[in-house]
């Protein structure tokens, strides 16, 4: 049937192609709950809603009046841009769909530093994403634990006389309330350079002391969209870094992740994430991805400026999932 989502099953006899839900209609307005299952439309995941998150999204490709003077436009000579609130969500992504997803979108999306003194790891926690409120395409299942994740049951429970029928445990609510300051993204960047859509999303990581001074740390997720139908590669990354200390770095490389992503119409997006870190408390990043078309010619796609921002409060460490 055209509104059923179907799943391969390995079976016994082979591969199985089995319904796993109805496609519901998506929601023109208002925000999708907590356990809402879901199809990222974009990477063709199968997940489920954590909890919204209220976001400012800076969209450079909708100019603003020029009369209007916005505060958080970083200069270099580029247009001002005033931030519209934009929901997000923190999702599960479903395990059985990461590796199929794994050469698209890095599934460890979320990362933080490690509270131990003794330590200088970065914990990742595997299958959670950040989506934009048009990346969902809504689904129902009859299925108790329609989604696999380590943390599905331990965030999630069934209850049938809900709608949706998968309800918050305390677990969920602590987990979101003591890790919101590493989990919520405040700052959505997106522009648009010769139907290359570049989405930034930066996130403070807290700081770190090192050889007497202060190591600030950021980690940001890009997304790059390919809008058009011409079959594109990125070669080169191109980045400007400014600190607050009044230092401006350059770094220029190959690829992204040590990838060189190809974008298709049947592949039109990659997602990764990447850290950077100032010895000052804020700064901002701006800069380029030089990509290659099938005829050998190149052209440079803008990666919006944005902020890197310290959180004024101090911070509790974030505490790991095991109580």
């Amino acid at each position: 049937p055209p509104n059923h989502l179907f799943a391969f099953r390995n079976r016994p006899e082979g591969k199985v192609l089995e319904t796993v839900g109805v496609f519901e209609a998506p929601k023109q307005h208002g925000k999708y709950e907590t356990g809402q299952l879901f199809l990222h439309s974009v990477f063709g995941y199968r997940g489920i809603v954590l909890f919204p998150w209220q976001a400012r999204l800076y969209d450079r490709d909708v100019a603003s009046p020029v009369t209007e003077k916005s505060e958080n436009a970083a200069g270099h000579g580029s247009k001002e841009v005033k931030g519209k609130t934009h929901t997000y969500y923190q999702v599960l992504i479903d395990a059985r769909d990461c590796p199929h997803i794994s050469q698209r979108s890095q599934t460890e999306a979320v990362t933080f530093l490690a509270n131990h003194d003794d330590s200088r790891a970065l914990y990742a926690i595997p299958g959670l994403d950040y989506v934009s409120h048009e990346d969902i395409l809504p689904y129902s299942s009859t299925d108790q634990v329609p989604i696999q994740h380590e943390l599905f049951e331990r965030f999630l429970m069934y209850d049938q006389t809900k709608v949706p029928p998968f309800v918050a445990r305390d677990t969920l609510c602590a987990w979101q309330e003591k890790n919101h300051p590493w989990l919520e993204l405040s700052d959505v960047h997106r522009e648009t350079t010769e139907n290359i859509r570049v989405t930034v999303i930066p996130f403070y990581m807290g700081m770190r002391e090192a050889q007497n001074s202060h190591v600030y740390w950021w980690r940001y997720c890009i997304r790059l969209e390919n809008l058009d139908s011409e079959v594109v590669q990125l070669r080169e990354r191109h980045w400007r870094i400014f600190s607050l200390s009044g230092t401006l770095e350059t770094v220029r490389g190959r690829g992204v992740v040590g990838r060189e992503p190809v974008l298709s119409k049947e592949q039109p997006a990659f997602q990764y994430s990447s850290h950077v870190s100032l010895q000052a408390s804020s700064g901002h990043m701006w800069g380029t991805f030089r990509f290659e078309r099938p005829d050998g010619s190149h052209f440079d796609v803008r990666i919006p400026p944005f902020s890197l921002e310290s959180n004024k409060d101090e911070k509790t460490p974030p505490s790991g999932l095991h109580w």
